[in-house]
């Protein structure tokens, strides 16, 4: 009973505090009002310039710096990652908050990318800190608590504007403060022993398994067992095209949600509606937490049944873009982008 207690210890303890880490840095009330910031008094750019010569930086540069740190990411064994994470979070709000012109807004974006590629450290990390009967529901609880965060971030900032409860500033302060609590958070995290490749060998003394391409066909169906799941060894029961529709699907998400914004402004202006994106943002990333947190308790053999739920979700996904771009109606752009980024958070779930 001890040992099966300490087995259970080993994964709530990493589990629960990534999981805390990632609610303060998912917390982000201005996200949802960013267009509405940067073109408004505050920083007095035009649509064209954040549209054109800003959030293009974001794109290249995560682009860029991705496989650099994710081979980083492994070989220095995710939690340094996670701490770098954290702290060009906070210097992309603070240059947010402090800084003025196209030059700083574009090291601005420059800075985001930095945060955004480092992301693969947050669920890497736990894959090398608990037992593979445990990945499912770790990974389920890992990005529920994220969506819940952007939940209340989008719910805050709403509450906020919507009232007149706070500038666009003290916003960002607000987030500067949620955002030092998760750096402090950061440090307190286990250093792991062993990684997914360089680290490998280190593994000898832990007493839990990693699947990986180094484990015989045979092993690796042994460890499917465990989980309820299909393991091959190619990656997952899709194959290589599993890995496909993650790339593709991962950068449409992207590009979408850096420019939904620039289209919901261009539909109805902020300066003549009173915008609701933040209610539209907690309402997709709470139906997208739910439905996260859901798979960490499905029995479904994804072998059969992924490719099938990757095509008629990625369907139903692209209709709804298709539905905000050529509609002219505010609340169909709403809409559609709940049905979209809901549908997007329940896939990248299913297919890690």
């Amino acid at each position: 009973m001890d040992s099966l207690r300490r087995l259970q210890a080993q994964w709530v303890y990493p589990t629960g505090l990534l999981c805390v880490y990632g609610f303060f840095t998912t917390v982000k009330p201005l996200e949802p009002f960013l267009i509405p910031y940067l073109t408004g008094p505050d920083k007095n750019l035009t649509t064209e310039q954040v549209t054109n010569e800003i959030f293009p930086v974001w794109t290249y540069s995560y682009l860029v710096i991705l496989l650099p740190v994710f081979l980083l990411t492994d070989y220095l064994r995710y939690k340094p990652v996670i701490v770098f994470q954290c702290a060009s979070l906070f210097v992309t709000t603070a240059l947010l908050l402090w800084s003025e012109g196209v030059a700083a807004m574009q090291a601005m974006q420059f800075f985001y990318g930095l945060v955004t590629a480092s992301e693969v450290a947050y669920f890497s990390y736990i894959y090398s800190m608990v037992d593979l009967q445990h990945y499912r529901r770790a990974t389920s609880l890992c990005r529920s608590i994220q969506l819940l965060g952007y939940t209340v971030g989008s719910v805050l900032g709403q509450v906020l504007v919507s009232f007149s409860l706070m500038s666009y500033n003290n916003i960002l302060v607000l987030t500067l403060v949620l955002t030092s609590i998760a750096l402090a958070i950061s440090f307190f995290l286990p250093m792991p022993q062993r990684s997914m490749f360089y680290h490998h060998r280190d593994s000898r003394a832990a007493t839990h398994t990693l699947p990986t391409a180094n484990m015989q066909p045979n092993a690796l169906e042994e460890a499917g067992k465990e989980t309820g799941d299909h393991i091959s060894p190619g990656g997952g029961g899709g194959g290589g095209g599993g890995r496909v529709w993650w790339a593709l699907a991962t950068c449409g998400y992207n590009q979408t949600i850096n420019y939904v914004q620039v289209l919901w402004e261009h539909v109805q202006p902020s300066q003549n509606f009173t915008v609701y994106n933040g209610g539209v943002e907690a309402l997709s990333n709470l139906l997208g937490a739910a439905s996260a947190y859901a798979i960490g308790f499905t029995q479904v053999n994804w072998a059969s049944w992924g490719e099938l739920a990757l095509g008629s979700c990625s369907a139903l996904g692209a209709a709804a873009l298709f539905l905000m771009t050529f509609v002219g109606s505010i609340w169909v752009c709403y809409a559609g982008y709940i049905i979209f980024k809901s549908l997007y958070m329940l896939l990248i779930t299913i297919a890690m």
